[in-house]
């Protein structure tokens, strides 16, 4: 019967069929010298067990037939969110990109209160640009104006 839980529990599988399809191309190294494929094929096969124990005892969840999408809007727009930072994170670069993303989100989705939204998207977009930046040491795209 498919259920709820076990149709999720499979698509888990596939996710980490697919990472490790992938993970594969990689140097896998060994475990005293890992390779870039070594931590994406963990993980994946992690996903996968996982997976297999929500298809194991997932026959109590709902019927997949009863699912039904009221927040499918929420859905659509982290996803159009998602896809905008995608395709505009090199040319805008991550703070504003970031920036933009979260006034969207918090804003228009969420409806927040203005205060609360300007608040927190300067923090969120500048803090995680500064830790990932300057304390992590990881590049980050800073956009055509440095930004």
């Amino acid at each position: 019967m498919a259920t709820i839980d076990r149709v999720g529990g499979l698509a888990l599988v596939g996710l980490a069929l697919s990472v490790v399809w992938e993970a594969h191309k990689l140097p896998f190294g060994t475990l005293g010298n890992p390779g870039p494929g070594f931590t994406p094929t963990l993980l994946a096969v992690a996903l996968a067990v996982f997976g297999i124990l929500i298809v194991a005892v997932g026959g109590q969840s709902p019927a997949l037939g009863t699912l039904t999408w009221t927040e499918g809007k929420h859905a659509a727009a982290i996803l159009g969110a998602s896809a905008f930072a995608a395709l505009t994170l090199e040319r805008l670069g991550y703070r504003l990109t970031m920036l933009l993303v979260l006034v969207f989100l918090l804003g228009l989705v969420e409806r927040k209160r203005p205060l609360t939204v300007a608040l927190l998207a300067l923090f969120l977009s500048l803090g995680s640009f500064y830790l990932f930046s300057n304390l992590l040491r990881v590049p980050l795209p800073r956009g055509p104006l440095g930004l």
